[in-house]
């Protein structure tokens, strides 16, 4: 009797560009990339019913991608009183790292 058999590699070495992105003329810089695990994780969470728990997402992938020196800044921003970093520029940076990740960008239409 034969078996089934796939050899799916040791995942290589990455030799991605770290990722860079600029929020208030500051520059933060994120890994070139992540486990698969936890993205799967992270935009499972996000789906949430548990509105607690999906906004909780967040900062959990913040914490998961920013390289330490970048999460210390920018977790800085975001608790500034005066330079403040919308929901909505949040989710556009959010979305952009994933679109990042997982190597599927949204196109977007292009305008005439």
């Amino acid at each position: 009797m034969s078996s089934r058999f796939k050899d799916f590699g040791s995942g290589g070495e990455i030799t991605a560009e770290p990722l860079v992105f600029k929020v208030h003329d500051e520059e933060f810089t994120a890994i070139p990339t992540i486990q698969g695990k936890v993205l799967m994780d992270l935009v499972s969470k996000s789906q949430s019913e548990d509105s607690v728990e999906a906004m909780g997402v967040v900062s959990t992938f913040f914490d998961k991608v920013l390289v330490d020196e970048s999460l210390e800044r920018f977790n800085a921003l975001l608790e500034d009183k005066e330079r403040i970093v919308t929901m909505e520029t949040l989710g556009e940076i959010v979305s952009w790292l994933i679109e990042e990740y997982s190597g599927r960008p949204n196109q977007q239409p292009e305008e005439s």
